[in-house]
């Protein structure tokens, strides 16, 4: 219509068109305009959107539209492929037309650094409480221990941050790895992290928790030497073996005081190994307390496995059955001499009484 303003503008006035001509002039110059800035068998590409690079624009008779091309789909090069993800490839409608949904539209939340971590203890019920606290609609968890405060810490944040499930703003990302309890490095780690991060420890009676740890290890080692001569460097006079690792995992006290050095005690929640197994819905109720959650997990949504002697959760609707923790939970222990249980119960009794005192309850392991 511009073109066709101008065209008249530079003609005589003697020489002016009737309407209806012009309006013909017109719709004759738009269809020129139109054809030299967008031919019809040209792809056309933006440099700032690589999508209208897989439109053309197909002639079939007096119809135009425009069709995707299934052979046409967005791959990266170079260093883009190698960051894009499984879950962030392109979305490929093969069904219709319909443009695909951009792909920011296709992430459900971010990738996190953990705002929870379950640091200890071996044998505790670590993998209890994960898997427990994980059903609550606003707790997402990694599945795997990442151990990267202990063995892949050289690795960076970011390695650590991948490993993360995504989240939405309102979501908490979770993680444990047993091990972090006991290493003398990870508090420090962790507070450079974030000095806000919650945490959690699952402790349990230390005596029960070498026994059980002994347990595990004897089903994947079966030439292993006899708990006893494990446990003490002389069992006549009592003399306990505090560098065997079963034996050091127990001393609590001594592995929260290098904790306390760089976290207040008001950040770190200890859950009963006990309780979690004789009342789980009463333990998750304080878990949900200290991360700021709604108690949804709750007493229905756990029965007692009396085969196990554990706890599992009840079924829900999308499944078929319940959900019971894996085949090394609920180990029958190895018999262990009474003499022995008994001497390490005296070891541990004043280490004990100091952890007791420390966090302001008592377990009672006796």
């Amino acid at each position: 219509m511009a073109c066709v303003l101008l065209f008249t503008r530079l003609l005589p006035f003697s020489h002016r068109l009737t309407r209806t001509s012009v309006c013909l002039l017109s719709l004759f110059l738009s269809y020129l305009c139109y054809c030299a800035l967008f031919p019809a068998d040209t792809i056309m590409h933006t440099s700032g959107d690589p999508t209208p690079s897989c439109q053309r624009v197909l002639n079939h008779g007096a119809k135009r539209r425009i069709q995707k091309s299934l052979s046409c789909v967005l791959q990266p090069s170079g260093a883009d492929a190698s960051r894009l993800k499984s879950d962030q490839r392109p979305f490929i409608n093969l069904h219709n037309d319909t443009p695909s949904p951009p792909m920011s539209n296709l992430k459900f939340g971010n990738k996190k650094l953990p705002n929870a971590i379950i640091v200890g203890v071996k044998k505790g019920g670590t993998r209890a409480v994960l898997e427990f606290i994980r059903i609550h609609p606003d707790v997402r968890a990694a599945g795997t221990e990442t151990h990267f405060f202990d063995r892949n810490y050289d690795r960076g944040l970011e390695w650590y941050r991948s490993l993360m499930p995504r989240t939405l703003e309102s979501q908490i990302t979770m993680e444990k790895t047993p091990s972090y309890f006991v290493t003398k490095e990870t508090p420090h780690r962790i507070s450079t992290m974030s000095r806000d991060t919650k945490l959690i420890v699952v402790v349990r009676d230390p005596v029960t928790r070498a026994i059980s740890d002994y347990t595990q290890t004897l089903s994947k080692t079966p030439d292993l030497p006899s708990f006893q001569d494990l446990a003490f460097r002389n069992q006549s006079l009592g003399i306990v073996d505090t560098s065997w690792n079963a034996i050091r995992i127990g001393l609590y006290v001594l592995h929260l005081e290098n904790w306390l050095r760089y976290f207040p005690l008001a950040q770190i929640h200890f859950v009963s190994g006990e309780r979690l197994i004789t009342d789980p819905a009463g333990e998750l109720a304080r878990v949900q307390d200290f991360l700021g959650l709604k108690r949804i997990v709750t007493d229905k949504h756990f029965y007692f496995n009396r085969t196990k002697g554990f706890p599992c959760l009840k079924k829900p609707e999308s499944s078929g059955s319940p959900r019971c923790l894996g085949k090394s939970k609920g180990r029958t222990h190895v018999q262990i001499d009474r003499d022995a249980i008994e001497q390490l119960r005296d070891f541990y009794r004043p280490y004990n009484d100091k952890f007791y005192e420390m966090v302001g309850h008592d377990f009672k392991w006796e």
